[in-house]
């Protein structure tokens, strides 16, 4: 089988950049260097349309105006700017900011800083499946709601939202919706005006595009959203994002865009494919597999795993030669289990034990074949070693067994 180890399954994460990507962006580091805010010569003039005709690509994927787009560091940026900016420039109106609680934490760090600021933040709980209704979100709102952030699909398990109802829900209340559209954009199709959605952050690194640059859409009319600055200086952006402009990387960003909007829909049918493959190879051959996420509801490349009766840690040690995610937030201070798996109902047990693979746009056939071979060998060489599957094979119901105390 011709495969090149190690094996790139964590496409949610980052993206490889595309070659077609990196050809477009290489004329702006050395030939056509220029400042886009240098209106009085040719070498400004050049950024300047590079930048326009980005936001141009950019609009396009979404359903925007070229005018709408706002360029920032990334998704991090793009969602701070939103939530706060909005939250700042509307305080007169209201206080009140919905989300989820399994929201990136680019979402949720901001919402926290804006009630140590006096805001008042609803953190709506999610079904088993990790979705939210507009339903649940009308039932959270009062008079003194100004903004619902919902991400679009979570970057953990891949469930996706149902964005134009809660739009819709939106547009009737008068409350400004924002999406944290990050793991969507260049995925599966979105369109900020039939969705209802007012402001949109985006990134390029996880649709094949450089790191460090992102985008905002901020809609300019019906309603038309304003937004406080978080960074100030040179009033660049609409004056909402004042920074000298990284016009290689926004080429880049804008290159992104366009080939995802002619290649999307080819793109999502062959990465599906390969996630079922996976999901199949896996849960086919193994018991006690559990998929976390919407079954159908979720994106095309996200495939989220917990594997009962064995330790998370010891299953991404047996196949190293494959770069996923652990389900688990282990960094040196926590070993918690992910809080999204635990906001879906998911016990402490299997979100240790859970994996999440990202199919991705150079992911082969051949690599998904030899991955799920090599996680059914670990899974099972654990098992093997694990008392816990010895009893529950041998017809214990383990949750009635009484442990002793050390």
């Amino acid at each position: 089988m011709g495969v090149n180890l190690p094996i790139y399954l964590d496409n949610n994460a980052t993206t490889r950049c595309d070659p077609r990507v990196v050809e477009a962006m290489l004329p702006y580091f050395s030939d056509k260097y220029g400042n886009s805010a240098s209106r009085n010569h040719v070498f400004g003039w050049e950024a300047e349309e590079a930048i326009d005709n980005a936001r141009d690509q950019i609009a396009n994927l979404i359903g925007a105006g070229g005018k709408e787009i706002i360029f920032t560091s990334g998704a991090t940026e793009s969602n701070n700017l939103a939530i706060k900016g909005a939250a700042a420039m509307y305080r007169k109106k209201g206080d009140h900011i919905i989300t989820q609680i399994t929201e990136h934490k680019a979402v949720i760090d901001p919402c926290k800083r804006l009630e140590r600021e006096g805001f008042r933040v609803t953190y709506l709980p999610v079904d088993k499946f990790g979705r939210v209704s507009a339903a649940d979100i009308a039932a959270a709102m009062t008079d003194k709601t100004i903004l619902v952030s919902i991400m679009a699909a979570n970057n953990e398990i891949g469930t996706i939202q149902p964005l134009a109802d809660i739009g819709k829900l939106c547009k009737e209340k008068g409350v400004l919706f924002h999406t944290d559209a990050t793991q969507v954009v260049g995925k599966v199709p979105v369109d900020v005006m039939a969705m209802g959605i007012d402001l949109l952050s985006m990134t390029a690194h996880k649709i094949y595009g450089p790191k460090g640059v992102g985008a905002l859409y901020v809609r300019k009319k019906d309603p038309r959203v304003r937004l406080e600055p978080q960074i100030d200086g040179g009033g660049h952006e609409r004056g909402m994002r004042s920074g000298t402009l990284a016009v290689q990387n926004i080429v880049g960003l804008g290159a992104a865009c366009e080939i995802a909007r002619k290649e999307m829909g080819e793109e999502a049918k062959r990465t599906f494919a390969l996630r079922e493959k996976l999901h199949r190879g896996i849960a086919d051959r193994l018991s006690d597999v559990h998929l976390n996420g919407h079954p159908t509801e979720r994106l095309p490349g996200n495939l989220n795993l917990s594997f009962a009766f064995v330790e998370g840690e010891g299953l991404m040690m047996g196949i190293k030669e494959i770069c996923v995610s652990s389900g688990s937030a282990c960094t040196s201070a926590s070993l918690e289990p992910s809080y999204v798996l635990k906001a879906l109902g998911v016990g402490d047990d299997l979100a240790h034990s859970s994996l999440r693979f990202g199919v991705g746009r150079f992911t082969t056939p051949d690599e998904i074949e030899y991955t799920a071979n090599a996680v059914v060998r670990a899974v099972t060489k654990l098992r093997e070693m694990s008392p816990l599957y010895e009893m529950a094979q041998a017809g214990v119901d383990l949750s009635t067994v009484q442990w002793a105390a050390h």
